[in-house]
């Protein structure tokens, strides 16, 4: 008889896991205090940072893109440097470069604001695909190689990039192998009435942006908590009728007749990450198919790529997907 796929036998948190959920749990509320209406985008970055992964955030000019990453990282007490993304920029301004020093009559390498804990990379479809590219192997490889020499980047590390989906003109669109580096993509959506309100009365009341400290934001967690999280989540149990519906689930968008390219396996491996993550944030050692669903589409809809006939229908990538994942029998 097949295990239910959902009841899996936990294994036992330790005091170091319980306290690392706890201070990130604690973070969600201390960001709240800044940002509103963003939980959702708040959970998906603390995902990134627990898989060792990078994310894409997506919203209209004035959503609070920036100040989300700002305040998350005084939250977590870790670096952060923005680097604002301009047709002009060059790989060098972002990964740092060799430069002559009189003193030593030798090249000294400069580092550039990549080496850091969180790197904001604001507005990153502004800059050629050139300067882009130079992001790619500090996603990957966690170094950044400048004459051949490799240097690694600090620990924790990961870019959170922005893109807003309005003024395309004078913008070049990240290619379909550099968004699939990106482990999630959060889309920020315009708040509600409510929190509209809460965040006019906010500044009304002298909220300033720029300077959290006013705020009352402390840090409430910090590397350690997002290592000891990290090693927990790794320890998440994951049952082959769990591996099966993921693959599954890729298999099907690459079959998909609006699609011209589906989820890579890398993409599944993503999701397996993600959906993981997220059963540890809700306290539980094993991953259910509500897991999977819950991260399906912030993991998996911006690495598919629709036909040209399909986009003239006015068919959707998320549509698409959800078919994809409705097709596929949820495992019991």
């Amino acid at each position: 008889m097949r295990k239910d796929a959902t009841h899996q036998p936990q294994p036992r948190p330790t005091p170091q896991d319980e306290s690392a959920r706890d201070a990130l749990l604690k973070v969600r509320a201390e960001v709240a205090k800044a940002v509103v209406g963003q939980d959702a985008a708040i959970s998906g970055i603390i995902i990134c940072l627990l898989s060792r992964g990078h994310v894409l955030l997506e919203g209209v000019p004035g959503v609070a893109k920036t100040l989300l990453v700002r305040t998350l990282a005084k939250a977590l007490s870790i670096d952060t440097k923005r680097v604002q993304f301009t047709p002009d920029l060059m790989p060098g301004d972002i990964t740092g470069s060799l430069i002559f020093d009189v003193k030593t009559s030798d090249f000294a390498f400069r580092e550039g604001p990549v080496f850091t804990n969180l790197l904001l990379a604001d507005e990153i479809n502004r800059t050629p695909p050139k300067t882009q590219a130079s992001l790619l192997e500090a996603m990957e490889e966690r170094q950044v190689s400048v004459e051949g020499q490799p240097r690694p980047l600090p620990q924790p590390f990961m870019v959170a990039a922005t893109q807003n989906p309005v003024e395309y003109e004078g913008t070049y669109p990240l290619p379909e192998a550099q968004l699939d580096r990106f482990l999630l993509k959060v889309v920020l959506q315009v708040p509600g009435r409510d929190d509209e309100i809460e965040v006019v009365q906010r500044h009304a009341r002298g909220f300033d942006p720029r300077d959290l400290g006013a705020a009352g934001i402390t840090a409430v967690a910090g590397p350690d908590d997002l290592a000891a999280g990290a090693a927990a989540v790794r320890r998440v149990q994951v049952a082959p009728e769990i591996a099966s519906y993921i693959v599954d689930i890729a298999r099907a968008t690459r079959q998909a007749p609006s699609l011209s390219l589906g989820v890579s396996p890398r993409g599944a491996t993503a999701l397996l990450a993600t959906a993981r993550a997220w059963a540890w944030m809700n306290g539980r050692g094993f991953v259910t198919p509500d897991d999977v669903k819950a991260l399906a589409q912030a993991t998996l809809a911006h690495r598919l790529s629709l036909r040209p006939e399909a986009e003239l229908e006015g068919v959707s990538v998320d549509s698409v997907l959800a078919s994809a994942i409705g097709s596929v029998p949820v495992p019991r």
